[in-house]
């Protein structure tokens, strides 16, 4: 973005790959992910476990009491294992080839604005294989 960075937190429900809140900044602190993080709790059945990366923001006191008051177990990936995180490591690369790459947005505000879209798009119409060519809200509602 005109030299600049956009960093993009999603709450994914892993089962049905549904996108439950997302976030985008320009600088990578743990505001945007707690703003995420509640936004999903308060519109969205609470999981039994939470999974992250091992990133300060999502190890951080003020994320963490967040899942811990609501007595969510917290599940972290091990170091330098993406794999672990396969279910929104497969949602980061589908949105940068099918979105953010074609689209090569110049602004924060063109980017948030073109992200929520794509995520509505991802949720309510592409049909995934792995969900039996349904969509990720058809599964999850």
């Amino acid at each position: 973005m005109n030299n600049s960075f956009c960093f993009l937190v999603a709450v994914i429900d892993w089962f049905s790959r549904g996108i439950l809140s997302h976030r985008a900044s320009n600088v990578m602190t743990v505001d945007f992910c707690i703003d995420a993080l509640e936004d999903a709790l308060s519109k969205y059945p609470h999981p039994e476990i939470f999974n992250s990366d091992q990133g300060s923001q999502f190890t951080s006191n003020n994320f963490t009491k967040i899942l811990l008051d609501k007595k969510i177990k917290i599940s972290m990936d091990g170091k330098g294992r993406a794999i672990d995180n396969i279910v929104i490591e497969r949602f980061w690369r589908t949105i940068k080839y099918e979105d953010i790459y074609i689209r090569n947005y110049s602004s924060l505000e063109e980017a948030k604005y073109g992200i929520k879209k794509y995520i509505e798009f991802y949720n309510q119409v592409r049909l995934h294989s792995a969900l039996d060519y349904q969509t990720p809200f058809e599964v999850y509602f």
